[in-house]
């Protein structure tokens, strides 16, 4: 039962997989369309196609491996300064250049001439280069908010899990107490498991977070407000100065510890429905969590390594390819929790590809969409200046000389890609 689970899970996030990647690819085909721009394939997957339709000019198919997709233009690069689409070159650099070019061009057709890529006005060019991670966005989007208010999160709540039995310092990184351990102050005051905090020092608190706040700010007596049994009990607490684990402004947990106030009991974490401002809050720190780990991405490296051929323990917060997600998706299937927290852990799966898509393709680097994005840019910019000063039009930014750069660019995406499916293989991430 458990292998089948797995492969269900497994399945389920390879069909969420595919659905993101053509509908990242259906943004740059219905803008390229709407300015004009001819787009002889749309394709899901690489390698040999298992199905394709032609409708109108464009074949529509799906391919064996689906670990990507693509629409290919007519005219993504300019013609050379001869005004010749293909050339020899006996220097290596200069033929990448000139095969790709060429490629951008080999399915010219009469009457091409005015639906070539290269030859729309840079924002046009931008809206069709970003459509494609926008919809991954979009996509991403929906599926958190959609998520976090109908079904919730698991969050910590203000319900007492553990009383704490002493007072330990968080520098000490030790959960047993000693003979000399003072007696931590929520035991002292009476604080059960399954107690429900409603308010501190007589000012009502809704949620962890706030709770939290309270609790460090505070040095001395307090009184705790829970409710038991269906009534409300008021407790006195004499909060002590402790070292305690440090949190960033949005309540999570960081490295190092910080001196505060102290009552000694772990909270209960639950479901918990999102309103939409808290949902806004989430989805801010999803992005700001993706675009560090999109930035930490060089550090992870001799991580990865170590635990691809080394042998050592993979971390939590290791980058995962496909084969590292669809793992963990096989995983969440087959977790002994209720059919619906499975869904929402899959969906919140599948939303978290979706941001990741967004994020890397829009880093400023060919052959990535953001590549493309930076170039048009730069070419609005060029000519903006020659039209300010009256100096010749400077024409279009021809992305084909970067190239070069762009295969570089891809064979160290490569390189990292194969070290990710090594350790996604030999040693994955899990979550149980």
């Amino acid at each position: 039962m458990t292998i089948l689970m797995t492969v269900l899970g497994i399945v389920v996030f390879v069909v969420g997989l595919l659905v993101s990647i053509a509908w990242h690819e259906l943004g740059h085909l219905s803008t390229a369309k709407m300015f004009g721009i001819r787009v002889p394939q749309y394709m899901v997957g690489f390698g040999p196609t298992i199905w394709s339709r032609k409708k109108g000019d464009t074949e529509y198919g799906i391919k064996a491996v689906p670990l990507g997709g693509y629409i290919r233009m007519i005219g993504m690069f300019p013609p050379g300064e001869d005004g010749r689409i293909a050339a020899r070159s006996t220097s290596p650099w200069r033929g990448m250049i000139e095969d790709a070019r060429s490629a951008a061009f080999e399915e010219l057709q009469p009457g091409d001439e005015t639906r070539l890529f290269y030859t729309r006005k840079p924002w046009k060019r931008v809206i069709v280069m970003f459509a494609g991670p926008f919809m991954n966005l979009i996509l991403a989007v929906a599926i958190f908010f959609g998520v976090m208010m109908t079904f919730g999160v698991n969050t910590q709540t203000t319900q007492v899990g553990k009383v704490s039995d002493c007072v330990i310092s968080q520098k000490e990184q030790r959960d047993t107490c000693k003979a000399s351990d003072p007696v931590a102050p929520a035991k002292q005051a009476g604080l059960k498991a399954g107690d429900k905090i409603v308010a501190f020092n007589g000012e009502k608190v809704g949620d962890w977070s706030a709770l939290q706040k309270h609790i460090r700010d505070t040095i001395g007596p307090a009184t705790i407000t829970v409710q038991r049994d269906g009534r409300p009990v008021d407790l006195h607490a004499s909060l002590i100065k402790n070292d305690v684990a440090r949190i960033d402004g949005s309540g999570n947990y960081t490295s190092g510890t910080t001196s505060a106030g102290f009552l000694g009991f772990s909270p209960a974490t639950g479901i918990v429905q999102q309103s939409f401002g808290e949902s806004v809050d989430r989805m801010g720190d999803m992005m700001r969590s993706g675009v560090k780990s999109l930035v930490a991405i060089p550090s992870k490296v001799p991580d990865l390594w170590n635990a691809a051929f080394n042998g050592e323990e993979r971390k939590a917060d290791s980058p995962m390819g496909v084969v590292g997600a669809a793992r963990v998706g096989g995983e969440v299937f087959t977790l002994d929790i209720p059919p619906e927290n499975q869904i929402a852990m899959m969906l919140f799966l599948v939303a978290g590809f979706n941001l990741s898509l967004f994020l890397f393709n829009m880093l400023p680097l060919l052959p990535l969409d953001g590549g493309h994005i930076a170039g048009a840019l730069w070419e609005s910019l060029r000519r903006t200046v020659a039209r300010v000063f009256k100096r010749p039009d400077p024409g279009p930014f021809d992305v084909a000389k970067l190239m070069p750069v762009a295969y570089v660019v891809a064979g160290i995406f490569i390189c990292f890609t194969l070290l990710v499916l090594v350790a996604d293989v030999v040693n994955p991430v899990k979550i149980s």
